[in-house]
């Protein structure tokens, strides 16, 4: 019996030990992770809050609490988002450093994909590219365009910012009746552009637009432009994987959109299964690069 016990407190001990929580703090989400000794994910959150301080403080809570994971098993604490820089003492007294966001984009996308060479497109308020080709990590440019575009336009011309609404509104609409397509100002397809490629975004809008359309156009507008802008960025660089994180790509109509590009450029976008952790996974495994 001694020796049972003993061999169940060894690995429990073990396991105290093993647990590394990657938080990434953004401006109005915060999302984190652990990551075990064997590299597996544990049961990602993300807690949406008014300020990064208290999103943070909450998600850390509620994640050790739904885990049932004691502050004593917990080894390292690695903080990155632009929240972070409001946190400059050690979380709950846990020893606690920052991981640079775009090298926790890349680990954190390789993590996922097992690919050593493409570009992550963090998808956020506004997007960032970050270039990977094995251990070279290179922050490569970006884009004010994101999920902060989406809700103010909505704002604007739906009245609403509830994704939920947005995205059900967007489901009924149709793309042909917003944008200007090939078809539209060409009998026959161009050279390398079918004849549903998308010529103008919002070309084809009426003052008297339904809101199911407006949604649909939106969200087109965002994706596509952050899809097009990510191919003409690796302009150059042979690489043609393309791996997409962040919270946008939770949008149902992500997966077309991006789907559709591969097609008409002979790419490939790729979502991860906990695409929206991503750069909290590669915060966690900073500290295991270190």
């Amino acid at each position: 019996m001694f020796f049972v016990f003993f061999y169940y407190f060894c690995r429990v001990k073990k396991n105290i030990m093993a647990i590394i929580i990657g938080i990434d703090v953004g401006i109005s989400t915060t999302k984190i992770v652990g990551i075990g000794d064997g590299r597996q994910v544990i049961s990602p959150i993300r807690i949406k809050a008014t300020d990064p301080v208290t999103s943070l403080y909450g998600a850390f809570g509620k994640y050790l609490y739904d885990n049932h994971i004691a502050l004593g098993a917990v080894e390292h604490v690695m903080i990155t988002g632009v929240g972070s820089a409001y946190i400059n003492a050690p979380i709950y007294g846990l020893p606690t450093d920052k991981a640079d966001e775009f090298m926790a984009d890349g680990l954190g996308a390789r993590f996922e994909t097992g690919l050593d060479r493409m570009i992550v497109v963090s998808m956020g308020t506004g997007t960032s590219l970050v270039q990977c080709q094995g251990d070279d990590i290179r922050h490569i440019g970006g884009l004010g365009i994101g999920g902060g575009t989406l809700m103010g336009l909505s704002r604007i011309m739906l009245q609403t910012d509830d994704i939920h609404q947005i995205t059900s509104l967007a489901a009924e609409g149709n793309h042909a009746s917003i944008d200007v397509l090939i078809g539209d100002i060409s009998p026959n397809p161009l050279p390398g552009l079918p004849m549903d490629a998308t010529a103008a975004l919002f070309g084809n809008a009426k003052s008297d637009a339904s809101r199911e359309d407006i949604a649909l156009g939106i969200i087109t507008t965002v994706l596509q432009t952050i899809g097009s802008s990510t191919i003409l960025a690796s302009q150059g660089s042979g690489i043609k994987e393309y791996v997409l994180i962040g919270n946008l790509t939770l949008l149902p109509q992500c997966k077309e959109v991006f789907t559709g590009l591969d097609r008409l450029y002979g790419v490939h976008f790729v979502i991860p299964t906990h695409s929206e952790f991503c750069t909290a996974i590669g915060a966690a495994l900073c500290y295991r690069k270190q």
